[in-house]
């Protein structure tokens, strides 16, 4: 347990990590106590979590061929307008 309280944008920072199980038992504890007394970060926390089930409960679906060349094409273009630093 952390000295003080965590606040709402710290709990909301590790809220990902905490549904995902990949905490610390320290770093879990606090933002669980910090659901515990702020109901606006126990509202999020509980709509992350539903995506997240409904989200998964979609399984995997391979994207149509004409979806992935619009997605080619719009890197393509982001590529040739942004082309980064000179290769050395």
């Amino acid at each position: 347990m952390t000295e003080q309280p965590i606040d709402c944008q710290r709990a909301l920072r590790m809220l990902a990590a905490y549904l995902d199980g990949e905490l610390g038992q320290v770093d879990h504890g606090d933002v669980r106590r910090h659901l515990d007394t702020c109901r606006s970060c126990y509202s999020r926390m509980e709509f992350e979590q539903q995506l997240k089930e409904r989200l998964g409960e979609l399984g995997h679906r391979v994207p149509e061929p004409a979806f992935t060349e619009r997605i080619r094409e719009v890197v393509r273009q982001f590529t040739q307008a942004n082309p980064g630093p000179p290769a050395p």
